[in-house]
Parts: structure tokens; sequence; C-alpha cells
């Protein structure tokens, strides 16, 4: 019985182990793939993009399209989670196959008039913006 927790324990401390190999080796990786010496002084700018920076950047404010797009695309991205585990129920003997495709299809209802409502407000419209 202690040899079953001691081989339990070992497929924790090997879990975690790789979690530490994953989260340091790219770390590692990129700090002996970097360039040494830097040769450019446009290299210590916060941003890099090739577009030489302007003003103060809260001086600059974003319209609420892109929030809202983040938040509708947040809120159907962890909703799209919730039907992968009615996927694999759909072969147990907990759910009937007609019980979980009628749950199924009200749940994707359920986002379809989420989309639905979203577009009626506006939502998806992009309103252009001349900056002079």
């Amino acid at each position: 019985m202690t040899e079953s927790y001691l081989i339990d324990f070992m497929y924790i401390l090997l879990f975690m182990t790789g979690g530490c190999v994953v989260i340091f080796v790219p770390f590692l990786i990129s700090y002996f793939l970097r360039p040494k010496i830097i040769e450019y002084k446009r290299s210590f700018q916060p941003y890099e993009c090739g577009v030489d920076p302007f003003n103060q950047m809260w001086d600059y404010r974003f319209g609420i399209s892109y929030y809202l797009y983040a938040l509708i695309f947040l809120a159907f991205d962890v909703d799209v989670l919730y039907l992968f585990p009615v996927a694999t129920v759909y072969n147990t003997d907990i759910v009937s196959a007609t019980r979980g495709i009628s749950e199924f299809f009200i749940f994707v209802g359920i986002l379809s008039l989420a989309i639905i409502y979203a577009w009626a407000k506006g939502v998806f419209k992009w309103e252009r913006k001349i900056v002079k």
C-alpha cells in the first residue's frame, strides 16, 4: 500500500519537474540565442514596430469596439470549452443521445442569440475615423 503512494508521488514529482522544464527551457534558449550586442539606439524604445513613437501613450484612446470584440471573443472562446465535455459524455450511459444532442443545440442556440443581439446592437460595425 505504501508503494502505491510512493508511485503516485513519483508521478506528481515527474509532472512538476516536466512543468518546470517547460517553463524555464524557453528562457534559457532565448538567453543563449539572443544577440549579445545591441547595435541600434532604437532598440531601447519600449515599442518597436518600425514607426517612431509620438506623444505619450496615455494621450491616445482606443475605440470601444476593440474592447467589445475582445470581450465577445473571450466569452465565446470559454463557452466553446463547455462543448468538449458534452461531446465526451455521448459515449457513456450517463446521458442519452437524444438528451445530449438537444442540450447541445440549446446551448449553441443561446450562443447564437448572443451573436444576433450583438449584431443588432451594432457591435460589429466599424466606424472609420480619419486622423489628421
